[in-house]
């Protein structure tokens, strides 16, 4: 278990192959963390930068971002920007994290310069949660560095199990070559269809290779979850009765189990879908 302490926890969801649900489980598990009475912090590591768009940024105007962190030119405080859902703000991701990867190559301390800038915001939060590239460039592994324990998005295709166990290697020699105590949170099943005889395979797969670190919550294939980032929303904004945003609401609280202990559960329902949404989205649901 990854023990309880006033100060935050920072978990990176990371794998190296993209197309995974890697993003929208960053957003959704942020929302119903915040939403569950949790202060959190969404780092975009991406250049792509979905999670902030996502969540209803222009990257394109956004700035400082996080680029201007890593590289020295900002303190991250000023980078991190309120989000529509209450409790949870985001250090932003910019199209300028892609010119990181370059300038990095030869600086000092390079895998750690987001290591550093988290350290500083610990005892702002609850939950710091990191969504790197998926890749195992330099910027990925800034975001498996600085964290606590890494939580994996696994897709239910069998290309999947590959990327699976060549990201634990990476983990594990970044422990032992960057002098880093990172734990494997669990294994995340994405895009799930319970009606698909191969998704059930790859689910079995999975769990028999993987005994103890997978996640008993599944999210399914469903269409609300991708559409609701056009929106600028998180699933709990956009249709919070859907499959989707029940399984993103179990996940923050196994979750929280590890993190906090079995009581985390039990404290669950204490959560406020009212308090965790801001105004601006108090009319989007008329839309539908």
């Amino acid at each position: 278990m990854i023990t309880s302490s006033k100060m935050a926890k920072i978990i990176c969801l990371a794998n190296n192959k993209g197309g995974v649900g890697k993003t929208t489980t960053a957003m959704n598990l942020a929302a119903y963390l915040a939403a569950q009475g949790r202060r959190v912090l969404l780092v975009d590591l991406d250049p792509q930068a979905n999670a902030t768009s996502g969540l209803g940024l222009r990257p394109a105007e956004v700035t400082p971002h996080l680029y201007h962190v890593i590289m020295g030119a900002a303190e991250a405080r000023a980078a991190i920007r309120p989000t529509s859902v209450f409790g949870a703000e985001i250090l932003p991701g910019a199209p300028d994290l892609a010119g990181a990867t370059v300038e990095l190559v030869n600086a000092e301390n390079r895998e750690f310069r987001l290591a550093a800038a988290l350290d500083k915001l610990r005892d702002r939060y609850d939950y710091i949660l990191v969504d790197p590239p998926p890749s195992v460039g330099l910027l990925a592994v800034n975001g498996i560095v600085a964290a606590d324990a890494v939580l994996i998005p696994v897709q239910a295709e069998y290309y999947a199990l590959e990327g699976l166990g060549n990201l634990m290697k990476t983990i594990e020699l970044i422990n032992e070559n960057l002098e880093r105590k990172v734990e494997v949170m669990g294994v995340v099943l994405t895009m799930y269809d319970k009606r698909n005889k191969l998704h059930q395979e790859v689910a079995k797969e999975v769990r028999r290779n993987f005994p103890g670190r997978v996640f008993d919550t599944v999210i399914p294939q469903n269409v609300r979850l991708a559409e609701a980032p056009s929106f600028g929303a998180t699933i709990l904004q956009f249709d919070p009765d859907s499959h989707g945003a029940r399984a993103y609401r179990q996940l923050a609280e196994e979750v929280r189990a590890i993190v906090e202990g079995s009581a985390a559960k039990e404290r669950s329902s204490h959560w406020s879908f009212k308090r965790a949404v801001a105004a601006p989205f108090n009319n989007l649901f008329k839309l539908f």
